[in-house]
């Protein structure tokens, strides 16, 4: 089952996101997908803000992963726009289960490797501030994630 969320501006981003913090679990994992500048890192803001980061979050694209260790639960943040070789290299999947949350923007590069069980969020531009962001729940919690929060 999909779910549809429009959002208007950034603020709609950060606030659904702040509502999805609310059901966080650890070990969860969040797949963003969608054109540059289309809302992933503004969605990414939201959800460690919600969290109780303090940090300033920024697309790791050269780091590929940034380690936040200050919330109520670690966030992995993950940018693998720039990968080219294997994922199972870089070992994306230890992250998986080490007790936070992951998230992956551009998670489509590493497809093979995202585990069974996740929430999948595609970000569609409408027009300069307008986004449809469409979910894909996989696995029970986060059918029920989604039915709770959208």
């Amino acid at each position: 089952m999909e779910y549809k969320y429009t959002s208007k501006n950034e603020n709609d981003t950060m606030t659904l996101a702040q509502n999805i913090e609310c059901e966080k679990f650890p070990n969860m994992v969040i797949c963003l997908d969608g054109e540059l500048g289309s809302g992933k890192t503004v969605f990414v803001k939201g959800f460690a803000k919600a969290l109780g980061i303090d940090e300033n979050i920024t697309s790791p694209t050269f780091n590929i992963i940034k380690e936040y260790d200050n919330g109520e639960l670690p966030l992995y943040h993950m940018d693998v726009y720039r990968i080219e070789d294997e994922g199972n290299t870089i070992g994306f999947s230890d992250y998986f289960n080490k007790g936070g949350v992951t998230i992956i923007e551009w998670s489509e590069i590493i497809a093979d490797y995202l585990p069974q069980e996740r929430l999948d969020i595609v970000f569609k531009f409408v027009d300069e501030n307008t986004r449809v962001l469409t979910f894909s729940p996989h696995g029970q919690v986060y059918e029920e994630l989604c039915d709770s929060v959208l």
